[in-house]
């Protein structure tokens, strides 16, 4: 679900809007918010390429980073569910010298060979770099997001997630998202021009360490070719059951793939801000322990810490999971695993993000499957989104509906889940269509054990009078204990338990939810497991992977993500390495 709302922001562009973020979450701005203030003299406008050159050497660059953003006591907070400007802050500092554009271009030979003797990933070809100025730069971002195709997208996965209860109804997605890239962008590499873009309003000492990260995307790129290794599903609307069960066979593959991306990538900066102490990761293990209890703080970003906990989490998710996932493998196996092997053979899923021990032991993912549920809506309703609920997914639903305490004792307890939402034909209107109350939705989740079946079922249902107005159970409508069935301004609600299962349907009549519940559980009992996959892994247990998928929650961050590196990502890391300095 998350993996959708990433995907839904787009790959590779993405990805050059949130370094930025998640260096604020990792080090709160001390040294990335220098130069990048929200006030000062307007930074210099001019032409997207002020300058340009390819190097002399072969070289690459990474996906892209932002700069942190000011700190919370210098910067006007904004309000999380109203727009936020779309323009970036004037600059605190005049456009780069061109000595100083001199001496960053001249660098990024330099920190190319430091990321990769860092990762043991080959410098195959050169790199072609470009200074871009913030209005470029704003430029390229707005007009990214406000591609047909992405914009369809995120207006189909932000209606699921606020069925889902994961975002207000009121919440504006798309005034908040540009907010947030055009204020975090910091530099970025794109992998269809093989060129890093560096910043002209950002002094070069402080975008060294971005061009760290961004440099190990261009490695990535030229060791696997990231456009196409970082999007296996689809983003087209499944019509039938095969391509239901396809999307949700890869559903949270891209995710997996973005935090094995990001997660290299946070490692390489952190060995690079850590180079004059004589340490990295590796060598000294400790530094990742002491790190990850900062690795979610959001307080170095206003923006990021008034934002909806899904936006934080699934946002922030592929930097800090991504980054301790990789150092679990760097620390156990070595640095060919940790980059080379990984890259080769990535995880399929969240849960395995969240667990190295079980990507490195080959545990196969169990995914549920969707029967065919076709004939029972097409008549009445047309396909609209299907996808999986992962273990990140829960974490988030569940810390969100019940707290902290309750999520971190749920989530573990997850066994699988799937979704499935449609939206009615009746709905015709564009208001109508943009309406929460145009979509039915059916998530299916299985648990440890009925207990934890039970807990969630409960976590679930006290969240049921926040979304809904109108909410009232009709217990004479209950077919038994198992049932409880709701009215409410958006049609009928019937949330069922059977064993270690918990049905939940939003939307749908009572007759026909109660057909789908008992189509979907029978298929769970029927046939083989299945596993989460999108391609071939080496090993005994190796997943079987189809194409397709859609995860509406970490899609967003996806789209992010491949805007450039998020502040709050490695802010936290850079305050955590000042420190040790």
């Amino acid at each position: 679900m998350v993996s959708s709302m990433r995907r839904l922001i787009g790959a590779e562009w993405l990805r050059r809007g949130l370094l930025a973020l998640a260096l604020v979450a990792l080090g709160g701005g001390v040294v990335f918010a220098q130069g990048s203030g929200a006030s000062g003299a307007e930074a210099k406008q001019g032409s997207a390429s002020a300058q340009s050159s390819s190097p002399s050497t072969p070289q690459t660059v990474p996906n892209a980073l932002p700069v942190a953003s000011p700190s919370p006591s210098t910067a006007s907070p904004s309000p999380s569910a109203a727009p936020l400007p779309n323009t970036v802050p004037p600059s605190a500092t005049s456009p780069l010298t061109k000595a100083q554009a001199r001496e960053l271009f001249q660098s990024v030979d330099e920190i190319l060979a430091f990321v990769s003797k860092d990762t043991d990933l080959p410098i195959v070809h050169g790199v072609k770099r470009k200074m871009l100025t913030r209005d470029a730069v704003n430029k390229y971002l707005r007009g990214k997001f406000d591609e047909d195709a992405g914009a369809k997208r995120l207006q189909r996965s932000e209606i699921v997630l606020k069925k889902f209860g994961l975002l207000d109804r009121d919440f504006n997605l798309r005034p908040f998202m540009i907010s947030l890239l055009t204020e975090q962008v910091a530099g970025f590499y794109d992998s269809k021009t093989k060129t890093v873009n560096l910043l002209d309003w950002i002094a070069p000492e402080e975008q060294k360490p971005v061009l760290a990260h961004e440099l190990t995307h261009a490695l990535q790129d030229q060791r696997v070719g990231l456009s196409k290794w970082s999007s296996v599903g689809s983003n087209a609307i499944a019509r039938n059951a095969m391509e239901d069960n396809q999307h949700i066979q890869t559903d949270e593959a891209d995710t997996a793939r973005d935090a094995v991306a990001e997660g290299q990538a946070m490692v390489t900066f952190l060995d690079y801000s850590l180079r004059e102490t004589g340490k990295t990761l590796q060598s000294a293990p400790e530094l990742m322990e002491r790190l990850k209890g900062s690795l979610s703080d959001t307080s170095g970003s206003p923006i990021l810490e008034r934002a909806p906990l899904l936006l934080q989490r699934s946002l922030l998710f592929p930097y800090s999971e991504g980054m301790c996932f990789e150092d679990a493998i760097l620390v156990k196996n070595g640095k060919d695993a940790a980059f080379g092997a990984v890259l080769a053979s990535p995880p399929n899923s969240s849960f395995e993000i969240l667990h190295p021990e079980a990507y490195m032991a080959h545990t196969p993912v169990p995914v549920l499957r969707l029967p065919d549920i076709h004939p029972l809506i097409d008549a009445q309703y047309t396909p609209y989104d299907v996808g999986v609920m992962g273990e990140f997914d829960v974490q988030i639903l569940t810390e969100l509906f019940g707290g902290q305490e309750i999520a971190a004792a749920l989530a573990p307890e997850w066994r699988g889940g799937i979704y499935y939402a449609a939206q009615r034909r009746s709905a015709v209107t564009a208001a109508e269509k943009a309406s929460t109350a145009s979509i039915a939705l059916l998530y299916e989740s299985k648990w440890r054990n009925e207990d934890s079946a039970r807990s969630f079922l409960r976590v679930y249902a006290g969240e049921l009078p926040r979304k809904y107005s109108g909410l009232a159970r009709r217990t004479q409508d209950e077919a038994d204990e198992s049932e409880q069935v709701y009215s409410t301004s958006e049609g009928d609600v019937l949330l069922s338990i059977d064993g270690t299962g918990v049905f939940i349907s939003e939307g749908f009549p009572l007759e026909l939810a109660r057909k789908l519940r008992d189509r979907v559980g029978k298929a769970q009992s029927d046939g083989p497991l299945e596993v989460a996959g999108a391609g071939n892994r080496g090993g005994s247990n190796a997943f079987a992977r189809d194409a397709g998928a859609f995860d509406p929650g970490l899609s967003l961050a996806q789209k992010i993500s491949s805007a450039g590196v998020m502040k709050a990502a490695i802010d936290d890391a850079e305050r955590y390495t000042l420190k040790r300095q």
